[in-house]
């Protein structure tokens, strides 16, 4: 059941707008004023606010902007007898849902509440789905190597520097570049990835840069590349290392200019994009042997970050194997399995030449193949 508030002076006005909607099944509270509308917002999870302008103590609009700063997510519907355009812009402005002349026309009324409350249930999903990629983001672990990155990670996310990572295959480069754009100030706006090692060397300018129509054969319309498509925020270049002579001159003049050009066209476009990318190669080998531009690798490298392999940090096996349990319980709608004492140490001793993601695949397949209890005789079968 969807819980409304009436905060408006008159009390006819609260009875009335009362009687309506709880005849249509809502919960509905009421306050007298902006304040006791502050204080209820507070203590309560309200869906829709219908609330006056005009009002002693606190009008509606103050009362709009210090509930937006409560962060519940309430939408606010407002109704005044003033119904001049300054008012409805203002209110829009500060984050209104809509706004409604008083005395408000019944349909109109019901259907305003109806698809606020729809907004209202959108906001609430997305911020459980943030949380839920957060969580599936998160590093995990309190050895010190992995204290050092998330400390890096804290301090340099605020910023525009470039971040290049490093590390071996499966380490978790990909997760710290995702902690960095969610912790940034361009969390709100796209993280488009780029696997360069997936990409043929003659495709990865038209993936990276977009191309025109007729630009080469095969490509029949026009198509946006990622730096555009990552415009207002970032761009993770994943395998940089494996990126084309050519690409790599492209991908120079983008950081340096902040322009692209399309394949095939002549249009200079601006961008603005945060560049964080990642390697598992050793980038000044690379440069050594003519295979890696040293310029790039400069600009790319403002802050650096070595992900630690699994085996410099076993001390956070337990944390991690205890995450993949429950993490593969809740996917498969099933009980988290508990981990004997031995069959753990058993997991710590053993190599992980592929890392995190190594130990998730094992912890998974114990998951599926073993009883209620996962012990050594269990780890050493199927690991």
């Amino acid at each position: 059941m969807a819980r409304l508030i009436i905060i408006d002076d008159e009390k006819s006005i609260r009875d009335a707008l009362r009687d309506i909607l709880e005849y249509e099944g809502y919960e509905v509270d009421e306050a007298k004023d902006g304040e006791e509308g502050l204080e209820l917002i507070k203590q309560n999870s309200y869906d829709v606010a219908l609330c006056d302008i005009k009002m002693p103590k606190m009008d509606g609009l103050e009362l709009l902007l210090k509930a937006a700063d409560v962060g519940k997510g309430t939408q606010f519907i407002m109704i005044s007898a003033y119904g001049n355009v300054e008012n409805a812009v203002e209110a829009t402005k500060r984050g209104a849902f809509d706004f409604i002349i008083k005395p408000p026309d019944l349909n109109r009324l019901l259907v305003t509440v109806r698809n606020a409350i729809e907004k209202a249930k959108l906001v609430m999903e997305t911020k459980t789905l943030k949380r839920r990629i957060y969580k599936l983001n998160e590093i995990v672990g309190d050895s010190d190597p992995i204290r050092r990155v998330k400390d890096t990670i804290d301090r340099v996310a605020p910023t525009e520097a470039r971040v290049l990572i490093t590390g071996a295959n499966g380490s978790g480069k990909e997760m710290v570049a995702k902690q960095i754009h969610e912790k940034g100030s361009r969390s709100a706006m796209p993280l488009i990835e780029v696997n360069c090692a997936a990409i043929p060397s003659e495709l990865i300018e038209s993936e990276l840069f977009g191309h025109e129509k007729g630009a080469f054969t095969g490509a029949s319309a026009r198509r946006t590349g990622k730096f555009e498509q990552a415009d207002g925020g970032t761009l993770f270049l994943d395998e940089i290392g494996d990126m084309s002579l050519s690409a790599q001159a492209k991908v120079l003049r983008a950081l340096q200019e902040s322009k692209i050009t399309r394949v095939g066209g002549d249009k200079e476009i601006k961008i603005n994009v945060r560049v964080i990318a990642a390697t598992n190669k050793d980038l000044r080998k690379e440069i050594q042997e003519g295979m890696f531009r040293e310029d790039l690798f400069h600009r790319l490298s403002v802050i650096r970050i070595h992900v630690p392999p699994l085996a410099d940090r076993r001390e956070d096996i337990p944390l991690l194997a205890d995450k993949f349990l429950h993490d593969i319980a809740e996917e498969y709608g099933a009980q988290t399995k508990e981990i004997t004492p031995d069959a753990m140490a058993y997991l710590q001793s053993l190599a992980w030449t592929g890392n995190v993601r190594e130990l998730r695949n094992v912890v998974e397949r114990l998951v599926i193949l073993c009883g209620d209890e996962i012990s050594r005789n269990d780890v050493e079968m199927y690991a």
